[in-house]
């Protein structure tokens, strides 16, 4: 076919860092042009942007034209790279880091960027990984317990500091005048479709699994919201107001100003946001039940579908539609996962090592691989926990913190690598009995991301869970499950598709590498990770809370300076 009468579709990907674009042929799933664009302000977790003001620990906000102006830049790229006709492109979909929640004016305006709140940080997008909010987690989490609330019991017993609820919280008690001039509070996801189509609704994905949003009961009652805080009741009812809708749908066409300024056809049709993880594992081909998707990168995510709804303890959500339409979606977490790594090159690797890796044209975690990767399960005589970041499934505490036992003064740094490794793959492990244990089919594992491209860390995590891992072929997956959302929003008449399952079938990937675990690796990982479990037990569910007592130790500290 020529290239002229191809049809195309752009999935964006708003990242922790950068925001990615990639062109799709819709028949063939081939991927014509991509590009990315890093954030010039990027996590914001030590002081404003040209500001005096200091942020306090736990504090993760982003700049919301870095969004912008890195969309217009990866848009424009990606026109000029493909050399294709803007005529050809017939939907935008769209994923992005959840839950990244901004304030804004009834109109979209974010509350940053009036001049005389610029210097309140509550005024800026909170990202994924601000944490400072766990006070307030406590507190939802203490009285939907007490009132026996249903609602919690579809997020494991516990909602996250992350989420729409505990941020909200946190305006609401720190910064009033903030809460009250922000009429609207928006998912980074739908606000960007709301800037490009002039129409808000909330995707169904960001909703359910951050805003506790469930499709017949809706969201928490404002009268469990008044006994949070007196005046609190109004939260959903004033700011969450929009329709809720499957991801994918069809909310508008890309307005004028918009197409000029992306150098795109007005009309084109764009399509409601998506998480980035739950876009990854639809890129991946996830569109029925029996499918476990790890999206692995800074942190992990773990999804799975079903058809039915069904409470698992310590899981990040159930939602309706909240992946793919008709289905249930299941998601569980680890918090911190390529972080936990970076962490350790970043802090503790001796200079010989760095050293040795350029000696050898490596970078430090290829170097660090290769001597881990000649240990032999246990050789290294460690366990860790892997909450360096907290503990998102199953125990939805961000004040949880790592653990390393075993240290000797012959213990290396590739020890150390290989021990981090291992916690977060034992991590993974656990989610996975989780769902099993609680009825849910997990008939193949599947992962894409960054940390995929290490076979270490993909061998490892084989052995540990004894399950074959499937790669998907492409690199861009959560791009591309977001371009295949956009098929879906241009739909059949335009050249797309009738649901995700349709898209899938020409538009996803296949399986580029396997990984199969050894029975013998297992076996003595096996023994390992029952001392894993008992570590869980006394640290995490409320044996011994000196985790707890240290990070509040230190913040105290930090704020009485």
């Amino acid at each position: 076919m020529p290239k002229s009468l191809e049809k195309y579709t752009i999935g964006l990907d708003f990242g922790t860092e950068s925001v990615r674009a990639i062109l799709v042929n819709v028949i063939t799933g081939n991927v014509l042009a991509s590009t990315d664009c890093n954030y010039p302000d990027g996590v914001i977790d030590q002081s404003l942007p040209k500001s005096k003001v200091i942020l306090p620990s736990d504090y993760a906000l982003q700049n919301p034209y870095d969004w912008l102006n890195g969309m217009k830049d990866v848009v424009s790229r990606l026109l000029a790279e493909s050399k294709i006709s803007p005529s050809s492109i017939i939907g935008i979909g769209i994923d992005f880091t959840s839950c990244t929640i901004l304030p804004t004016t009834q109109s979209g305006e974010p509350l940053m960027s009036f001049p005389d709140l610029y210097d309140n940080p509550h005024a800026w997008p909170k990202l994924w990984k601000h944490h400072a909010a766990q006070r307030q987690a406590d507190q939802v989490n203490t009285l939907a317990t007490e009132r026996n609330e249903r609602w919690l019991s579809l997020y494991g017993g516990r909602i996250s500091s992350e989420w729409v609820l505990s941020k909200s919280l946190q305006i609401f008690q720190e910064s009033p005048g903030i809460y009250h001039a922000a009429e609207r509070i928006v998912e980074g996801a739908d606000w960007i479709v709301w800037q490009l189509t002039g129409k808000l609704v909330r995707n169904a994905c960001c909703a359910g699994y951050k805003a506790t949003w469930h499709e017949i009961s809706g969201y928490p009652s404002s009268d469990f919201l008044n006994f949070l805080a007196p005046g609190f009741g109004s939260l959903f009812s004033d700011k969450f107001s929009e329709s809720v809708v499957a991801p994918g749908s069809f909310v508008g066409g890309l307005s004028e100003d918009w197409a000029n300024r992306l150098g795109l056809s007005e009309g084109i049709p764009i399509g409601a946001g998506i998480i980035d993880a739950h876009s990854a594992a639809i890129g991946a081909g996830v569109t029925e039940p029996g499918s476990l998707f790890m999206a692995m990168g800074t942190s992990t995510c773990h999804m799975l579908l079903g058809e039915q709804e069904i409470l698992i303890p310590g899981i990040s959500g159930v939602v309706k539609d909240g992946i793919v339409s008709g289905l249930y979606g299941y998601e569980a977490g680890q918090a911190g996962v390529g972080d936990i790594f970076a962490w350790l090159i970043e802090n503790f690797i001796p200079t010989q090592y760095h050293k040795e890796a350029i000696k050898k044209k490596m970078s430090i975690h290829d170097l660090l691989s290769e001597k881990a990767s000649k240990l032999r399960p246990g050789e290294n005589g460690l366990l860790a926990l892997d909450w360096w970041n907290g503990c998102r499934t199953p125990i939805v505490n961000a004040n949880l913190s790592g653990l390393l036992l075993g240290l000797t003064l012959q213990t290396t740094p590739e020890d150390i690598y290989r021990a981090l490794i291992e916690a977060t793959a034992f991590g993974t492990r656990l989610i996975i009995e989780s769902f099993v244990n609680n009825g849910l089919a997990i008939n193949q594992l599947l992962a894409g991301g960054g940390l995929t491209k290490n076979p270490l860390v993909m061998q490892i995590y084989s052995d540990i869970t004894e399950k074959e891992i499937g790669i998907p072929e492409s690199p861009e997956i959560a791009a591309l499950g977001a371009a295949m959302l956009g098929a879906v929003a241009a739909g059949e008449g335009r050249g797309g598709y009738v649901d995700l399952k349709s898209a899938a079938k020409n538009m996803a990937p296949e399986i580029s590498q396997k990984y199969y675990p050894s029975s013998e690796a297992g076996k003595k990982y096996q023994s390992i990770y029952l001392e894993y479990k008992q570590l869980v037990g006394y640290f995490g569910q409320y044996q011994n809370q000196v985790m707890e007592f240290l990070r509040q130790t230190r913040n105290d500290i930090k704020r009485s300076n």
